[in-house]
């Protein structure tokens, strides 16, 4: 039986520090179906904490919507997905996604982990959270009236990790993704035949000092490499050493890569939070909205 329910949260941070997961690589999971869901959340601005039965277990998702938000206009939606371990309250912080969204007039929905994680390509668990991302965007839809041409996912680390799986997993839900010191690795992203099969465009913050970094970046290349992307001009006028690279891929996306060779497995410009680095030289969050801003689903 599916229910859900829903309070006021305020998101908060916690001081607890993160560590990349690095748990066996769990094998591919096929998403399940939406689950239909009960007309118990009430859609208005601020922030609610959704509680859901999911796949057997409890599953929460927190959804924070502008302060202009009345449900008569269809809003993009970014899916800001966490670190190992943590929760909303924790990637709210350091992202700094609920600021923007009230500037930029957009909603976000941050899916929480079941035990604190996601079960992306090395670690961690082994739920169906593909499934259960799918349903919770169902629900985004339907109710709060996210607009479906323009979904996006943001996540660092196993959340960045998770995005790339969700890109690949889910055609046709998103638009772009950005992965903050994550990548597109492990076993399932080996398959010369695992790659979206409906235009995702992507951009990357990799860290020179992240101990993953050559992992990130030869997975990244994999990437371009299946979906025959020609490399574009690229910039190294940044501060800190920052260099981006661009790419047009042959199905119509973009990747976009910035490559920061003093910071480590952080959010770049993140002023607060775990996993935040404020002097990193760039703005992830800015530069994400201005690249989501930029992509949108054709043709619905």
């Amino acid at each position: 039986m599916f229910w859900l329910r829903s309070v006021a949260v305020a998101v908060a941070c916690c001081a607890l520090s993160a560590t990349a997961c690095q748990s066996p690589a769990a094998p591919p999971t096929s998403p399940s179906p939406p689950a239909a869901p009960t007309q118990d959340d009430k859609p208005g601005s601020g922030d609610q904490r959704i509680i859901m039965e999911f796949g057997g277990k409890t599953r929460s998702y927190v959804v924070h919507a502008p302060p202009s938000y009345d449900g008569s206009t269809a809003l993009p939606l970014v899916v800001a997905l966490h670190f190992y371990p943590g929760d909303a309250a924790r990637i709210a912080t350091t992202s700094g996604l609920n600021a923007k969204a009230d500037k930029e007039n957009f909603l976000v929905v941050y899916p929480e982990g079941h035990a604190s994680g996601f079960n992306a390509f090395l670690c961690c668990g082994s739920e169906d959270d593909v499934g259960f991302v799918k349903t919770v965007l169902a629900r985004m839809i339907s109710a709060w009236k996210a607009d479906p041409k323009r979904v996006y996912a943001a996540g660092i680390s196993n959340g960045g990790d998770m995005s790339f799986k969700l890109a690949v997993e889910l055609p046709g839900t998103f638009a772009a993704i950005a992965a903050v010191s994550g990548g597109f690795i492990g076993s399932a992203a080996a398959q010369p035949s695992y790659k979206p099969t409906t235009p995702v465009s992507v951009i990357t913050f990799l860290g020179g000092k992240d101990r993953y970094f050559g992992r990130f970046d030869t997975g990244i290349t994999q990437w371009q490499e299946r979906l025959a992307c020609a490399p574009g001009v690229a910039r190294d006028d940044l501060a800190n050493g920052i260099t981006v690279a661009t790419a047009t891929c042959a199905d119509g996306s973009t990747v976009e890569i910035y490559r920061l060779p003093e910071m480590g497995h952080s959010w770049p410009g993140a002023a607060q939070g775990e996993l935040s680095d404020a002097w990193a030289g760039v703005n992830a969050t800015d530069l994400a909205w201005d690249f989501f801003e930029a992509h949108a689903i054709q043709g619905r």
